[in-house]
């Protein structure tokens, strides 16, 4: 077929489309003549869509969808793609409309239960833009009934026809807003029936996983918090689903359902310990605070995902580099005023609360909570969050081993690289010249394995066979590394080579397969995550959950000054003090390096991630 260019006239379009009709027809009887009917609908409908919103036939529309086409062997699908998206006037509602009922009929008469629920969920889907609403719920709740048929039970299928509905009874001119949280959670019972097969689902990646899987979790979190006051059962629920979705995002990024999930919630085990949950959603940002009395509380802030994304960037950009100090409060302080103000009324009341627990969303992830800015206007006097409370972050309290630190085993496996490195491929890896005096003063300061892997010992196996043969409680690497919401951008540098992130968490998670023993702590000191991805701390959690180390200690951005071997130093002698947790050992090497060097710069980035105790 000759490829048509981007101004294709209105004749030349009805022709293609002529043209690409008589080719469908073409396909013999089967379910793949029914997949690509609905695929030509859709894309039909997208093409309507766009005819609408262009104006004086100027609009040179495109097909964002292509790839619908060529899935389903449309021939020369990818040539004729393009020239389909001009501005064609030609389409009709009803045109579109036939073509997925003739698709739904061929899949009934071959028989094809599946083809026939996916038929008509995707009709349902075109009336429900069409607003034509009892028709999206009709074909919507028979694509259900097909898809949970004990003969094709398709899960895949069915929590996209649960997920349609619950957003037709949400639209729909009746708005029934229970009948949407019924559909949801039906929607979000299903995935998480099938949570091993989340990754085929999302086939295509972080996008697919987004587009595809995490609408559900975060439209259900929408509804249930939409009361003014929402009831303890939707906040307790709501707090499920986002900590369920923590774990879906974590079987994404390791592309396999890998975590071990803990059926215990454990936030009523530690009775100093506050959690808090802050959720991102598109128009507002909602937080849920749990406390010891197992209550929960809630607070909604005027603050869209943009708004919040913006924030986060800006203060990252503060935070990053030396000098930032001035603005850092002032930022910061809108953090402080959505996540914490709302609720110190409630935390007056629990005196004995040391510690805060973060269950942080998105972009959220990327800063770190201690700089959390609280400034009174009337002593014009102000204090980061740091000064008051221990701070952890935990991707989801269902993931914690409620284990507590025990000062006697305190031991350390220490490697690390200062060298300057070169790979090919790859930036060179500059010399961190403070390593050496950080990893001198631990074997000093702190019992050690009898071989540190430093510079040419830190090799990609003896980092293996040390954490096979010696059973250290703590594993403290410091050397470059990245953390980034892509596995494969996610890594720590050895002497001999990049170690990725997957094969990172299986050389560290081989204590545990070893002997059934797991890491306590594990120290990533002179990591950052990936500058310009709003998802870079998934990374960090990544490899932190599925290494098996109960606690991580990493940095959010490289600090290279040798206040971080001081800081490392004085966060080992409190960890050997009799009851005094993690997060309390590292709040004190802060508020020690505070004291010195009030720059955010050099004491904030440092975050503790997993098991406070």
């Amino acid at each position: 077929m000759q490829k048509i260019g981007n101004n294709v006239n209105i004749q030349e379009a009805e022709e293609l489309r002529l043209t690409i009709l008589s080719q469908f027809n073409q396909f013999p009887p089967g379910r793949q003549k029914v997949y690509a009917g609905v695929s030509l609908m859709k894309s039909l409908a997208h093409l309507k869509n766009e005819e609408l919103k262009a104006t004086n036939n100027q609009s040179n529309l495109r097909l964002e969808n292509a790839e619908l086409l060529s899935n389903y062997c449309l021939p020369d699908a990818s040539t004729v793609s393009e020239s389909l998206s001009s501005n064609t006037r030609t389409l009709s509602w009803e045109e579109i409309v036939d073509r997925g009922a003739k698709a739904v009929k061929l899949g009934r008469d071959l028989g094809d239960l599946r083809a026939t629920a996916y038929a008509l969920g995707n009709l349902g889907g075109i009336y429900e833009q069409k607003k034509q609403w009892l028709e999206a719920q009709q074909c919507t709740e028979q694509a259900l009934l097909l898809s949970q048929n004990v003969r094709l039970n398709s899960p895949d299928l069915a929590y996209q026809w649960q997920w349609q509905l619950g957003r037709i009874r949400r639209d729909g001119k009746e708005r029934d807003i229970e009948g949407a949280i019924a559909a949801y959670t039906a929607a979000f019972n299903t995935l998480q029936s099938v949570r091993n097969d989340l990754v085929p689902i999302s086939r295509d990646g972080q996008f697919d996983f987004r587009d595809r899987v995490e609408p559900v979790y975060r439209e259900l979190v929408d509804l249930l918090l939409q009361a003014e006051e929402p009831s303890q059962k939707n906040l307790k629920q709501a707090r499920n689903v986002i900590e369920a979705l923590q774990v879906a995002e974590l079987d994404n990024f390791f592309r396999e359902a890998c975590l071990q999930i803990k059926t215990k919630q454990i936030d009523g085990i530690d009775r100093t310990a506050a959690v808090i949950y802050p959720i991102i959603l598109d128009d507002r940002l909602e937080v849920i605070v749990s406390l010891p009395d197992q209550l929960l509380h809630h607070r909604s802030s005027d603050a869209p995902r943009k708004k919040v994304e913006d924030f986060v960037k800006k203060l990252q950009e503060e935070l990053s580099e030396a000098g930032g100090r001035a603005e850092v409060p002032k930022i910061s302080k809108f953090f402080y005023d959505w996540l914490m103000e709302p609720f110190n009324k409630y935390l007056r009341q629990y005196p004995d609360v040391k510690t805060l627990v973060f269950v942080l969303d998105g972009s959220l992830r990327n800063i770190p909570m201690g700089v959390l800015y609280d400034y009174d206007e009337v002593t014009q006097k102000g204090s980061y969050l740091i000064e008051k409370y221990a701070i952890a972050l935990a991707p989801g309290l269902q993931l914690i081993s409620p284990n507590s630190w025990q000062p006697e085993r305190l031991k350390v496996l220490i490697a690390g690289l200062s060298e300057e490195r070169t790979f090919p491929g790859r930036t060179p890896f500059l010399a961190l010249k403070y390593v050496d005096q950080e990893l001198g003063n631990l074997k000093k300061e702190v019992p050690s394995s009898k071989k540190s892997l430093i510079n040419q010992e830190f090799l990609k196996n003896s980092l293996r066979d040390e954490i096979n043969s010696w059973r250290s409680s703590v594993v403290h690497i410091a050397t470059h590394g990245e953390f980034s919401s892509d596995p494969e951008q996610t890594f720590i540098v050895a002497y001999d080579g990049v170690i990725q992130s997957k094969e990172l968490s299986d050389i560290l998670s081989g204590m545990r397969t070893s002997e059934g023993n797991s890491i306590e702590l594990l120290v990533l000191s002179a990591c950052k995550t990936a500058k310009g991805d709003p998802r870079a701390a998934l990374g960090l959690a990544g490899v932190a959950v599925r290494s098996g180390a109960r606690s991580t200690l990493a940095t959010l951005w490289y600090v290279d000054d040798e206040s971080t071997a001081e800081l490392m130093i004085r966060f080992y002698n409190e960890l050997k003090k009799p009851n005094v947790n993690k997060a309390e050992a590292l709040r004190q090497a802060q508020l020690s390096l505070l004291a010195k060097q009030p720059d955010s710069y050099y004491w904030a980035p440092f975050v503790m991630f997993g098991n406070w105790l």
